[in-house]
């Protein structure tokens, strides 16, 4: 394992144990639940928005670690951003996830969420990584 892959594997993990985005949101403009079967990873996601930016977002609900995590990191990503911005971010993050080739600009835009990008050598865990992204996605198309 190189240096790179023991950095992002720090993050998942210090985002898995300590995701201070794992909590309830006062006054969330939408909720959505999203449930992988596979493992039993439950959540639910809360967004307030600002017109289009996303002013705040938060998740309760439990998974494994890699959904925690990622769903975490997420939230840090697309906090501050438009929806159309963090539709694209998630866009983004799918197309790595499937190892589709990324632009520089692509990869920059994932910000910490990159940190997944070899989860695709672990096909059992990737729906556990797009859980919350898929989540928000289906969240984002019904707000317009």
């Amino acid at each position: 394992m190189d240096d790179l892959d023991e950095m992002y594997n720090d993050l998942i993990m210090e985002h898995s144990m300590n995701s201070y985005n794992k909590k309830k949101l006062e006054n969330a403009d939408f909720e959505e639940k999203g449930h992988n079967p596979n493992c039993g990873d439950e959540i639910t996601l809360e967004i307030k928005l600002d017109g289009d930016i996303i002013e705040d977002m938060a998740f309760t609900g439990h998974g494994c670690a890699i959904s925690t995590s990622s769903t975490s990191i997420m939230i840090d990503t697309l906090k501050g951003k438009t929806v159309n911005e963090a539709k694209d971010i998630i866009k983004t993050f799918i197309k790595m996830i499937k190892r589709e080739e990324l632009s520089e600009k692509e990869q920059e835009s994932l910000e910490d969420a990159i940190a997944f990008k070899n989860i695709s050598n672990m096909p059992a865990r990737v729906k556990c990584a797009l859980l919350a992204w898929h989540t928000l996605e289906d969240m984002l198309d019904k707000t317009n």
